[in-house]
Protein backbone atom coordinates (compact mmCIF):
# COMPACT_ATOMS: atom_id res chain seq x y z
CA UNK A 1 0.00 0.00 0.00
CA UNK A 2 1.27 3.53 -0.85
CA UNK A 3 1.54 5.48 2.07
CA UNK A 4 -0.47 9.20 2.49
CA UNK A 5 0.18 11.76 4.36
CA UNK A 6 0.29 16.15 4.55
CA UNK A 7 2.44 18.43 5.40
CA UNK A 8 1.64 21.20 8.13
CA UNK A 9 3.24 23.96 6.60
CA UNK A 10 5.13 26.73 8.46
CA UNK A 11 3.67 29.32 7.53
CA UNK A 12 0.90 28.56 9.55
CA UNK A 13 1.75 29.52 13.12
CA UNK A 14 2.52 27.15 15.76
CA UNK A 15 -0.10 26.82 17.88
CA UNK A 16 -2.29 25.66 14.87
CA UNK A 17 -0.23 22.56 14.75
CA UNK A 18 -2.60 21.38 18.28
CA UNK A 19 -5.71 20.87 16.15
CA UNK A 20 -4.33 19.69 13.26
CA UNK A 21 -2.27 16.83 14.18
CA UNK A 22 -4.90 15.73 16.50
CA UNK A 23 -7.12 15.89 13.29
CA UNK A 24 -4.74 13.53 11.31
CA UNK A 25 -4.66 11.08 14.06
CA UNK A 26 -8.34 10.94 14.65
CA UNK A 27 -9.11 10.66 10.89
CA UNK A 28 -6.89 7.84 10.16
CA UNK A 29 -4.03 9.71 8.15
CA UNK A 30 -0.84 7.81 8.22
CA UNK A 31 1.73 10.71 8.48
CA UNK A 32 1.94 14.27 8.81
CA UNK A 33 5.16 15.97 7.74
CA UNK A 34 6.87 19.18 9.51
CA UNK A 35 9.38 21.44 7.94
CA UNK A 36 11.99 23.47 9.93
CA UNK A 37 12.41 26.09 7.59
CA UNK A 38 14.23 29.05 8.22
CA UNK A 39 13.45 31.25 10.42
CA UNK A 40 9.82 29.59 11.55
CA UNK A 41 9.84 26.68 13.24
CA UNK A 42 11.72 24.24 15.37
CA UNK A 43 11.56 20.54 13.65
CA UNK A 44 12.11 18.63 16.84
CA UNK A 45 10.12 21.09 19.05
CA UNK A 46 6.96 20.83 16.73
CA UNK A 47 7.34 17.24 16.06
CA UNK A 48 7.95 16.17 20.21
CA UNK A 49 4.62 18.54 21.12
CA UNK A 50 2.88 16.64 17.91
CA UNK A 51 4.14 13.31 18.98
CA UNK A 52 2.59 14.45 22.44
CA UNK A 53 -0.83 15.54 21.41
CA UNK A 54 -1.43 12.12 19.39
CA UNK A 55 -1.44 8.37 19.34
CA UNK A 56 -1.29 6.76 16.07
CA UNK A 57 0.08 8.98 13.38
CA UNK A 58 3.33 9.03 12.35
CA UNK A 59 4.88 12.22 12.76
CA UNK A 60 7.75 13.10 9.93
CA UNK A 61 10.15 15.98 9.94
CA UNK A 62 11.97 17.22 6.77
CA UNK A 63 14.11 17.96 6.84
CA UNK A 64 16.88 18.96 9.57
CA UNK A 65 19.48 20.96 8.43
CA UNK A 66 22.93 19.56 9.49
CA UNK A 67 24.60 22.89 9.32
CA UNK A 68 22.89 23.58 12.03
CA UNK A 69 23.60 20.59 14.29
CA UNK A 70 26.05 18.81 15.74
CA UNK A 71 25.33 15.11 15.18
CA UNK A 72 25.74 14.48 18.87
CA UNK A 73 22.41 16.60 19.27
CA UNK A 74 20.80 15.05 16.17
CA UNK A 75 21.25 12.17 17.41
CA UNK A 76 20.48 12.57 20.94
CA UNK A 77 17.09 14.53 20.20
CA UNK A 78 16.38 11.55 18.00
CA UNK A 79 17.11 8.90 20.15
CA UNK A 80 14.76 10.62 22.29
CA UNK A 81 11.71 10.53 19.88
CA UNK A 82 12.27 7.30 18.75
CA UNK A 83 11.77 5.79 22.56
CA UNK A 84 8.99 8.07 23.90
CA UNK A 85 7.39 7.31 20.83
CA UNK A 86 8.14 4.02 18.98
CA UNK A 87 7.38 3.65 15.29
CA UNK A 88 6.29 7.07 14.93
CA UNK A 89 9.24 9.24 14.38
CA UNK A 90 10.12 9.57 11.18
CA UNK A 91 13.21 12.52 10.58
CA UNK A 92 14.91 13.44 7.82
CA UNK A 93 18.27 15.51 7.17
CA UNK A 94 19.91 17.04 4.49
CA UNK A 95 21.74 20.26 3.00
CA UNK A 96 19.41 23.09 4.06
CA UNK A 97 18.71 26.08 2.02
CA UNK A 98 22.16 27.55 1.56
CA UNK A 99 21.06 31.02 1.85
CA UNK A 100 19.55 30.45 4.92
CA UNK A 101 22.47 28.68 6.19
CA UNK A 102 24.99 31.53 4.90
CA UNK A 103 22.33 34.04 6.83
CA UNK A 104 23.33 32.66 10.51
CA UNK A 105 27.06 31.55 9.63
CA UNK A 106 26.51 28.18 9.02
CA UNK A 107 27.11 27.37 5.05
CA UNK A 108 29.78 24.76 4.49
CA UNK A 109 32.57 24.68 1.91
CA UNK A 110 31.25 20.98 0.75
CA UNK A 111 27.65 20.70 1.56
CA UNK A 112 28.13 17.12 0.52
CA UNK A 113 30.97 16.21 2.52
CA UNK A 114 29.13 17.64 5.59
CA UNK A 115 25.80 15.75 5.06
CA UNK A 116 27.80 12.25 4.24
CA UNK A 117 29.53 12.89 7.40
CA UNK A 118 26.98 13.65 9.52
CA UNK A 119 24.46 10.57 8.32
CA UNK A 120 27.30 7.83 8.91
CA UNK A 121 27.93 9.22 12.56
CA UNK A 122 24.07 9.56 13.10
CA UNK A 123 23.06 6.35 12.23
CA UNK A 124 25.76 4.88 14.03
CA UNK A 125 24.68 6.26 17.13
CA UNK A 126 21.52 5.44 16.72
CA UNK A 127 22.10 1.63 16.07
CA UNK A 128 23.95 1.69 19.61
CA UNK A 129 27.83 1.97 18.18
CA UNK A 130 30.30 3.60 20.21
CA UNK A 131 32.05 6.50 17.41
CA UNK A 132 34.92 8.23 17.11
CA UNK A 133 35.93 9.57 14.30
CA UNK A 134 37.71 12.78 12.64
CA UNK A 135 36.50 14.05 9.74
CA UNK A 136 36.15 17.68 7.88
CA UNK A 137 33.51 18.76 9.98
CA UNK A 138 32.32 15.67 12.00
CA UNK A 139 34.57 14.98 14.87
CA UNK A 140 33.85 12.49 17.82
CA UNK A 141 35.79 11.41 20.64
CA UNK A 142 34.64 7.96 22.06
CA UNK A 143 30.80 8.62 22.06
CA UNK A 144 27.90 7.10 22.68
CA UNK A 145 24.08 7.16 23.33
CA UNK A 146 23.02 6.23 27.10
CA UNK A 147 19.43 5.95 25.83
CA UNK A 148 19.80 4.69 21.54
CA UNK A 149 16.83 3.62 20.40
CA UNK A 150 15.90 0.07 21.25
CA UNK A 151 15.44 -1.17 17.83
CA UNK A 152 16.44 -0.31 13.76
CA UNK A 153 15.43 3.47 12.39
CA UNK A 154 15.22 5.08 9.71
CA UNK A 155 17.20 8.46 8.78
CA UNK A 156 15.87 9.53 5.80
CA UNK A 157 18.09 12.18 3.94
CA UNK A 158 16.66 15.22 1.20
CA UNK A 159 18.18 15.12 -2.19
CA UNK A 160 18.04 16.85 -5.23
CA UNK A 161 21.32 16.75 -7.73
CA UNK A 162 22.78 13.32 -8.81
CA UNK A 163 25.57 13.62 -6.04
CA UNK A 164 23.25 13.93 -2.93
CA UNK A 165 20.75 10.77 -4.49
CA UNK A 166 23.83 8.56 -5.13
CA UNK A 167 24.97 9.57 -1.26
CA UNK A 168 21.40 8.99 -0.21
CA UNK A 169 21.65 5.50 -1.70
CA UNK A 170 24.83 4.82 -0.14
CA UNK A 171 24.82 6.05 3.61
CA UNK A 172 20.70 6.69 4.14
CA UNK A 173 17.84 4.87 4.95
CA UNK A 174 15.44 6.53 2.62
CA UNK A 175 14.85 9.68 0.40
CA UNK A 176 13.14 12.44 0.61
CA UNK A 177 12.19 13.86 -2.60
CA UNK A 178 10.55 17.50 -2.91
CA UNK A 179 7.53 19.15 -4.29
CA UNK A 180 9.33 20.24 -7.28
CA UNK A 181 9.82 16.50 -8.41
CA UNK A 182 7.23 14.73 -11.47
CA UNK A 183 7.05 11.39 -11.92
CA UNK A 184 9.74 10.81 -14.46
CA UNK A 185 11.94 12.81 -11.72
CA UNK A 186 10.81 9.83 -9.18
CA UNK A 187 12.47 7.48 -11.34
CA UNK A 188 15.66 9.33 -12.48
CA UNK A 189 15.84 9.76 -9.12
CA UNK A 190 15.46 6.26 -7.74
CA UNK A 191 18.28 4.69 -10.29
CA UNK A 192 20.74 7.16 -9.69
CA UNK A 193 19.71 6.17 -5.42
CA UNK A 194 20.24 2.54 -6.50
CA UNK A 195 23.22 3.21 -8.27
CA UNK A 196 24.36 4.78 -4.35
CA UNK A 197 22.80 1.48 -2.91
CA UNK A 198 25.15 -0.68 -5.50
CA UNK A 199 28.33 1.19 -4.41
CA UNK A 200 27.72 0.50 -0.95
CA UNK A 201 26.53 -2.93 -0.74
CA UNK A 202 22.97 -2.50 0.44
CA UNK A 203 20.09 -4.71 0.02
CA UNK A 204 18.20 -3.22 2.73
CA UNK A 205 14.49 -1.26 2.42
CA UNK A 206 15.02 2.37 0.92
CA UNK A 207 12.17 4.36 1.30
CA UNK A 208 10.97 6.93 -1.24
CA UNK A 209 9.27 9.62 0.10
CA UNK A 210 7.91 12.41 -2.19
CA UNK A 211 5.97 15.88 -1.46
CA UNK A 212 2.93 16.50 -4.12
CA UNK A 213 1.85 19.90 -4.21
CA UNK A 214 -2.15 20.01 -4.14
CA UNK A 215 -5.12 22.32 -4.26
CA UNK A 216 -8.52 21.66 -3.98
CA UNK A 217 -11.38 23.58 -4.24
CA UNK A 218 -13.29 26.00 -6.06
CA UNK A 219 -9.95 27.95 -6.97
CA UNK A 220 -7.77 25.26 -6.92
CA UNK A 221 -6.48 25.68 -10.36
CA UNK A 222 -5.28 29.16 -9.96
CA UNK A 223 -3.87 28.85 -6.62
CA UNK A 224 -2.17 25.67 -8.04
CA UNK A 225 -0.73 27.80 -11.02
CA UNK A 226 0.32 30.51 -8.52
CA UNK A 227 2.27 28.63 -6.50
CA UNK A 228 4.31 26.69 -9.56
CA UNK A 229 5.16 30.15 -10.71
CA UNK A 230 6.45 31.22 -7.88
CA UNK A 231 8.51 28.41 -7.59
CA UNK A 232 9.54 28.72 -10.57
CA UNK A 233 8.42 25.34 -12.30
CA UNK A 234 5.52 26.63 -14.15
CA UNK A 235 6.75 24.75 -17.46
CA UNK A 236 7.70 21.39 -15.65
CA UNK A 237 5.09 18.73 -17.23
CA UNK A 238 3.27 16.70 -14.60
CA UNK A 239 4.08 18.81 -11.35
CA UNK A 240 1.38 19.27 -8.77
CA UNK A 241 -2.36 18.44 -9.01
CA UNK A 242 -5.48 20.47 -8.37
CA UNK A 243 -8.93 18.76 -8.22
CA UNK A 244 -11.01 16.75 -6.44
CA UNK A 245 -9.78 13.69 -4.75
CA UNK A 246 -10.09 11.61 -7.47
CA UNK A 247 -7.92 13.39 -9.21
CA UNK A 248 -5.39 13.49 -6.41
CA UNK A 249 -6.20 9.81 -6.23
CA UNK A 250 -4.42 9.62 -9.58
CA UNK A 251 -1.57 11.84 -9.11
CA UNK A 252 -0.40 10.19 -6.13
CA UNK A 253 -0.40 6.56 -8.21
CA UNK A 254 1.18 8.37 -10.71
CA UNK A 255 4.43 9.24 -8.36
CA UNK A 256 3.58 5.30 -6.96
CA UNK A 257 4.27 3.76 -9.98
CA UNK A 258 7.19 5.95 -10.49
CA UNK A 259 8.99 4.21 -7.29
CA UNK A 260 7.43 6.68 -4.57
CA UNK A 261 6.24 4.55 -1.63
CA UNK A 262 4.71 7.25 0.68
CA UNK A 263 3.04 10.68 -0.94
CA UNK A 264 2.75 13.67 1.21
CA UNK A 265 0.05 15.93 0.12
CA UNK A 266 1.48 19.47 0.19
CA UNK A 267 -1.42 22.49 0.63
CA UNK A 268 -0.10 25.21 -1.29
CA UNK A 269 0.77 28.38 0.72
CA UNK A 270 -2.12 30.39 0.98
CA UNK A 271 -4.29 26.90 1.55
CA UNK A 272 -7.83 28.83 2.96
CA UNK A 273 -8.50 25.59 5.25
CA UNK A 274 -5.82 23.78 6.81
CA UNK A 275 -7.93 21.82 8.85
CA UNK A 276 -9.75 20.99 5.84
CA UNK A 277 -7.12 20.09 3.77
CA UNK A 278 -5.86 17.16 6.49
CA UNK A 279 -9.63 16.10 6.45
CA UNK A 280 -9.89 15.83 2.40
CA UNK A 281 -6.52 14.00 2.57
CA UNK A 282 -7.72 11.34 5.06
CA UNK A 283 -11.33 10.55 4.34
CA UNK A 284 -11.08 11.75 0.76
CA UNK A 285 -7.97 10.99 -1.01
CA UNK A 286 -6.87 7.87 1.48
CA UNK A 287 -9.83 5.50 0.67
CA UNK A 288 -8.91 5.98 -3.41
CA UNK A 289 -5.04 5.00 -3.27
CA UNK A 290 -4.51 1.65 -3.15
Amino acid sequence: MTGLGAVFRPQLPPERLRALARLADETGLEELWLWEDCFREGGISTAAAALAWTERVRIGVGLLPVPLRNVAITAMEAATLHRMFPGRAVLGIGHGVQDWMGQVGARAESPLTLLREHLVALRALLGGERVSTRGRYVSLDDVALDWPPEGPVEVLTGATGPRTLRLAGEAADGTVLTANTPPEGVRRACLLIDEGRQKAGRTDRHRIVVYLLTATGPDAAARLRAELADEGVADVPDLGVAGDAGAVAEAVQRLADAGADTVVLQPTSDEPDPEGFVRFAAEDVRPLVP
